[in-house]
């Protein structure tokens, strides 16, 4: 059995609450959890974004809007948690450390934000390092890592794989605000760089393409690893 991390992120998880995907992610998430351990990590999505915007327009602190963010992440993987049943463990993990605990009960792990500065992206990838994953994958809205944003720049190029060090130089210059919303943030490649972990960059839009990935190795997205052999099929 191999361990797998994976970063959800909230615009694809739940970019509204209307237009939430959880249903469609159930039959996923236990399909590869009846073959490998797994952690999710929830993003905030649309809704999170809405209450930080409100807070700024109050006046109030980055720090503190970034709380409000993490509450609304924990709130999202309460859901999912409820959604996947006894597949999961009843409770969102709060820190690292809870959620290795939670893994000897051999369910779905599911977790939020943590600490404010820091998004779910890089709570993914230091969870990754503390559970010695196989692969780290992060669950975007787009397909894969590009050269400039590709909803921005219609001639931006994706990349099939990159190293570490490259990746750093690409996501260097991203800023770090409450709420912020791109492919990876600098602190998670940061991490990435340092474990040795492989990551994955792949497209959530549908939720079959992320059990095509970890089971079959069947995807369009990017690796990020200084191994020579690809991360995936596990």
């Amino acid at each position: 059995m191999k361990t797998v991390v994976i970063s959800l992120g909230g615009s694809i998880l739940i970019p509204t609450l209307e237009k939430n995907k959880i249903e469609e992610y159930v039959p996923v998430l236990k399909k590869i959890a009846a073959r490998h351990q797994l952690f999710v990590v929830v993003g905030g999505g649309g809704e999170a974004r809405r209450y930080i915007e409100v807070a700024r327009a109050l006046g109030i602190d980055e720090g503190t809007a970034d709380e409000i963010g993490i509450l609304f992440t924990r709130l999202n993987a309460t859901l999912l948690i409820s959604a996947l049943h006894d597949a999961a463990y009843p409770k969102v993990a709060e820190n690292h450390a809870e959620a290795k605990k939670f893994a000897e009960a051999g369910k779905i792990v599911v977790m939020g934000g943590i600490t404010p500065g820091q998004t779910t992206d890089a709570v993914a990838a230091v969870l990754a390092e503390r559970v010695r994953a196989d692969v780290f994958i992060n669950v975007t809205s787009v397909d894969g890592i590009y050269s400039a944003d590709p909803k921005k720049v219609k001639t931006a190029t994706r990349f099939e794989t990159l190293t570490p060090t490259q990746l750093l130089k690409i996501v260097g210059s991203t800023a770090l605000t409450a709420g912020s919303n791109t492919v990876l943030d600098i602190v998670a490649a940061r991490v990435v760089e340092r474990s040795h972990i492989p990551l994955v960059v792949l497209d959530g839009s549908k939720p079959k393409n992320l059990s095509s990935a970890i089971l079959t190795g069947k995807f369009t997205g990017t690796i990020v690893s200084d191994k020579k052999k690809k991360p995936l099929p596990l």
